[in-house]
């Protein structure tokens, strides 16, 4: 609430700007020695510290006033024909927008896009981080409903009438970890298509798959009809804030003048260091490590679930139940009945264990039974402590 005797008056759309709900419940798993499932970060081992070392040196011996002079707003020339590259679809480098952080993109495309009470469509759960971006814009936001494959067709084309467009990350989902297959993919790509409803494709979990990769993009097969939003947060380093968007030329122009507007263009350093460290087939070397460390970690607490849960399969409603994500960073799951994640947390962090309720990550009618459990920073060893503590907690709680 504003205060009357100030003589600062606030926009009508930063009354609705709230914090995360997530960081704020996520203050009480900051105490020492909280093994924590809780976070969204990636795993600090991933980090190529040499690689950057050597970038860094190479980048302001080569050119050190264009390294460190202002920048195109478009992005570094060479980092954007790097990434028209590595997309699996013909991409102009023209088309490619780099921004600080794919979070900026999605910032973009709603100052670009929505209207006051406009509608747009999102997952359901989606990830937060997207509907803070829309919120400020001030639009309706209709969830579709979704299950393990995806949107459910049905449901979204009886709400894509008047819909701006549809915002989905089809791969390694965050909060879900769930992946769109291939059927419904094709369902969603045709159904937007014959009904003019723009996709927006987030993708930062993409190349983090464990035995296959997932299926060809949404963007891949219908370029126009999508903007499709990368990052280098998960395969390099979230501290050099470097995203990128493909967008169509009907868009781009806009967006690139809402970036202007923003921070007239990402760190140019960073961006030379970044294409610098890509060169040679770098990434083709280096991703393949992070999937064997995310997948044995992955592995670990499928174990440890198992094992602490052994009725998951038999008695389902008695149980914890999640499901197996075929890459990425998490794992969703869902408390036995009668149980809210929001009111189970405290008692997990009592034993020494946090994670995510599941309930935020909806953007209407939230299933408080859910919760987000991340598996790429903690231990092996840590994963099996930090179940077995959860499975104290929620046993605990059952029979109180």
């Amino acid at each position: 609430m504003s205060d009357p005797t100030s003589p600062w008056q606030q926009a009508r759309r930063a009354a609705r700007m709230n914090p995360s709900v997530i960081r704020e419940i996520l203050k009480v798993t900051e105490r020492p020695g909280i093994i924590s499932f809780a976070g969204g970060l990636p795993s600090s081992k991933t980090f190529p510290v040499a690689e950057f070392e050597a970038a860094c040196a190479k980048v302001l011996k080569d050119d050190p006033a264009g390294a460190l002079q202002y920048a195109a707003s478009e992005g570094y020339g060479p980092l954007r024909e790097s990434v028209a590259q590595m997309l699996p679809w013909n991409v102009d480098p023209a088309q490619v927008l780099i921004t600080t952080g794919s979070q900026q993109g999605l910032d973009l495309v709603a100052k670009v896009l929505i209207d006051a009470d406009s509608k747009i469509l999102v997952e359901s759960p989606t990830y937060l981080g997207a509907v803070m971006a829309f919120i400020p814009m001030e639009p309706q936001v209709v969830s579709v409903a979704s299950d393990e494959h995806g949107v459910v067709i049905d449901d979204l084309a009886q709400k894509a009438p008047d819909a701006r467009f549809l915002y989905v990350l089809p791969n390694f989902q965050n909060p879900t970890g769930r992946t769109m297959s291939e059927n419904r993919r094709a369902a969603v790509s045709a159904l937007a298509s014959q009904r003019g409803l723009p996709l927006i494709e987030d993708n930062p979990y993409g190349d983090l798959w464990f035995d296959a990769p997932p299926p060809a993009p949404l963007t891949a097969r219908n370029p126009d009809g999508c903007i499709y939003l990368g990052s280098f947060s998960k395969v390099l380093a979230p501290g050099l804030r470097l995203g990128f968007v493909v967008a169509p030329k009907a868009v781009y122009p806009k967006l690139l003048q809402a970036k202007q507007a923003a921070d007239l263009h990402s760190p140019g350093f960073n961006q030379r260091m970044v294409a610098e460290v890509m060169k040679d087939g770098f990434l083709d070397r280096h991703v393949p490590t992070i999937r064997a460390l995310y997948k044995s970690q992955r592995d670990a607490m499928l174990d440890a679930l198992s094992h602490h849960f052994p009725q998951a399969q038999s008695q389902p409603e008695q149980s914890l139940t999640w499901n197996t994500p075929a890459g990425g960073m998490f794992l969703w799951a869902r408390l036995p009945q009668g149980m809210r994640a929001v009111d189970l947390l405290p008692h997990a962090v009592n034993k020494g264990v946090a994670f995510v309720p599941g309930a935020p990550f909806y953007a209407d009618h939230g299933d408080e039974r859910t919760l987000r459990l991340s598996f790429v920073t903690p231990s092996v060893e840590e994963i099996h402590r930090g179940v077995a503590a959860l499975a104290a907690a929620i046993k605990e709680q059952q029979v109180a």
